[in-house]
């Protein structure tokens, strides 16, 4: 049968475990505004007590108390990785949108100041020369229009080309952060495999991995995967960026200005094999702005800027200016070469070169008045400019939707993430209020055990003295 004294043990082991799970309550009310933090749960097994058959020794069947045998850590990883997917592909539409929007802000279709109208107020002009050829005020006018046209189209490279500079500074720095966080993770992994061999709680430690994962798939899109020693395995473009205790790194490769991105791609790649990663999140988009987005709109602006000069250098080269000069290009290029947004400029600075006829006559309005028209040719300047802007406008809308579709979808994956691994303040609070109960009825129950053992200690035997 069970010992006098086997209460005293079943009390205190109740006592140790509703204290270890009280700390492991307070834990969880000091950490509910920590980003990463998972809640915690003290898991309780009542202890039985030996049932090996013996000749002499035998057990009542009642139990030796409780104990803490786990402090579990309230993680769904399902969720998780659902979780890391739809970051991954948030942060890559999120970026992506604010990139378009920086492209838009460069152009800032509509307004007075923008190139459309700087193209409309240059038509305007050549329609005032039609219209009083023999006047080189009107002319002196169209140039000043004229050249501000090619300012435009100056400006609106040279903000392509240093948004295009600044976003691979972005991807450089982002590789940097990669690299680091790799490391961390790798670490992480070391401290945490050593920790659990020797029986230790690690669930901070694996929070702290979490946080760091999660900004891995933001970043590049990263998946994990865990291992049965408890280390995790990240994974960037199907290949392994973080092997147990290993890492590898990312770096930034090619061109360095958006004029040599053609002949020489912006690329990210491993830093060991020079093998290309298509990462996802932000620097996936960031890969794209520099490789596809910001090329496509400057090689759309280059053939606007040379379709004006050749349209434009096609009717002024055959037409006379009022000093008899004929063959004269309108527009051409800073280098001599083919002309582009980067580097058109007007070619005639005298009022007096500009041809407006097909004759050496000041009355002769026949080129200025083809020329006014070219503002409203199907092949113009003006309708390529509108559908490129047209078009850029509906795949940034397009962008924007996509991500205000999956900021929702994210929302509510964290939702449930949350509602899985978050800290409820008032479910802590009735936990507590669980556990200090329990604790001072433990309290309670060594008292009792306590004023027995007093009772036959001290007081057997004394009857009849």
């Amino acid at each position: 049968m069970a010992s006098s004294f086997g209460g005293i043990n079943t009390a205190l082991t109740s006592l140790y475990a509703q204290r270890r799970a009280l700390d492991v309550t307070g834990q969880n009310i000091a950490n509910a505004n920590t980003e990463g933090y998972t809640r915690q749960r003290a898991e309780m097994q009542s202890q039985v007590g030996s049932i090996s058959p013996a000749m002499y020794a035998k057990t009542d069947g009642l139990g030796t108390g409780v104990a803490v045998s786990d402090v579990q850590r309230l993680r769904d990883e399902f969720l998780e990785n659902r979780g890391r997917t739809e970051h991954g592909k948030s942060s890559y539409l999120t970026t992506q949108t604010a990139a378009y929007n920086a492209i838009e802000d460069v152009f800032a279709e509509p307004g007075d100041t923008a190139l459309a109208a700087q193209l409309h107020d240059m038509w305007g002009g050549w329609n005032d020369v039609a219209n009083n050829p023999q006047l080189a005020a009107t002319r002196s006018t169209l140039l000043q229009q004229s050249s501000t046209v090619a300012d435009g189209l100056n400006t609106a490279h040279a903000s392509l080309a240093g948004q295009w500079s600044v976003t691979k500074t972005q991807l450089s720095a982002y590789a940097d952060e990669v690299n680091t966080m790799a490391a961390n993770v790798a670490q992480l992994n070391d401290s945490i495999v050593k920790a659990k061999a020797s029986g230790l709680t690690v669930n901070e430690l694996e929070d702290r991995r979490d946080l760091q994962v999660m900004r891995l798939s933001e970043l590049t899109g990263a998946t994990a995967s865990a291992r049965a020693n408890g280390a995790v395995d990240v994974f960037v473009d199907n290949s392994t960026l973080v092997s147990e205790f290993t890492t590898r790194k990312l770096e930034v490769g090619g061109a360095n200005r958006l004029e040599d991105q053609t002949a020489d791609p912006v690329s990210l790649r491993w830093s060991d094999t020079k093998t290309p990663v298509k990462a996802g999140g932000v620097m996936g988009a960031v890969q794209d702005t520099l490789g596809v987005m910001i090329p496509a709109i400057s090689d759309a602006l280059d053939s606007v800027a040379k379709n004006l000069a050749d349209k434009v250098n096609t009717l002024h080269s055959s037409g006379f200016s009022k000093d008899g000069s004929t063959g004269l290009d309108f527009f051409t290029s800073v280098d001599g070469g083919t002309v582009n947004a980067g580097n058109i400029r007007l070619a005639v600075t005298d009022p007096d070169k500009v041809a407006t006829g097909t004759a050496a006559d000041s009355l002769d309005n026949s080129i200025a008045d083809r020329m006014a028209d070219l503002g409203e040719a199907v092949d113009g300047p003006d309708r390529e400019y509108q559908g490129m802007i047209g078009q850029l406008g509906v795949t940034a809308q397009a962008a924007s939707r996509r991500a205000d579709i999956q900021a929702t979808v994210t929302e509510q994956v964290d939702a449930s993430r949350e509602a899985q691994s978050g800290v409820n303040l008032d479910e802590e609070m009735t936990n507590l209020l669980t556990y200090q109960r329990g604790y001072e009825a433990a309290s309670r129950v060594l008292t009792t055990i306590d004023s027995m053992l007093d009772q036959l200690i001290n007081r057997t035997g004394l009857v009849g003295r």
